[in-house]
């Protein structure tokens, strides 16, 4: 399911069942007096992963003078990071994640690139040039709406395999991880929305062992 959310300030998501991110990876381009600003976003499915593609950034334009970037992360609106990368404080980083905030989303990274084209912007007109730049990225790929999963380990007899299966696609829970032997062992995230009919669906077979991962 694709829905463009908009909202003008971070949420605490802890309450709700879904929450919005970037569908793909995007890019746009702003220029002004002569520099250019490379923006790219992208999706984070996990926090460490912003290491690897801003890495990839900085080795796709070598001469660049500047990589700014933002991301926010998680469900409670309190993981984020920001970065200037020697602009003027505040003049680059903040409203690259203003743009974030602005569309509710979290699980994303936004880096701008900066060749500089030997004018200088002053704060004002830099701000304006990172916010512009995050702003065309965001609106070249779709927003996703995706499901709050609470991560539980089952533990049951394989003669359960069919019955538990069962359960999990009924519920559109996710495998994260699994092992079918004799006696198996599974991870999934089952949607915070059905997570107590989930529970005690689950709970009726009295052999099967479920713990919350944390």
């Amino acid at each position: 399911m694709l829905r463009i959310l908009l909202a003008e300030n971070p949420c605490d998501l802890t309450e709700s069942h879904f929450y919005y991110t970037i569908e793909k990876p995007s890019f746009a381009e702003f220029r002004d007096r002569g520099s250019k600003f490379l923006a790219y976003a992208f999706p984070l499915p996990a926090k460490d992963t912003f290491k690897a593609w801003l890495q990839r950034v900085k080795a796709d334009h070598p001469k660049a003078t500047h990589y700014c970037f933002a991301y926010r992360f998680g469900l409670d609106g309190t993981d984020f990071r920001i970065n200037d990368d020697g602009e003027p404080s505040g003049s680059a980083g903040k409203p690259i994640l203003g743009q974030i905030d602005k569309r509710g989303l979290t699980n994303i990274l936004i880096v701008v690139v900066r060749y500089f084209g030997g004018s200088l912007l002053g704060v004002p007109g830099l701000i304006h040039a990172y916010k512009t730049a995050a702003s065309l990225a965001l609106q070249t790929t779709p927003i996703l709406q995706k499901q709050i999963e609470v991560f539980y380990c089952l533990a049951f007899d394989y003669t359960l395999v069919n019955d538990v299966m069962r359960v999990i696609k009924q519920s559109r829970c996710t495998i994260i991880s699994q092992d079918l032997q004799l006696f198996c062992t599974m991870t999934i995230g089952i949607p915070k929305s059905t997570q107590e009919e989930t529970i005690n669906r689950l709970h009726e077979f009295h052999s099967l062992e479920i713990k919350r991962r944390d």
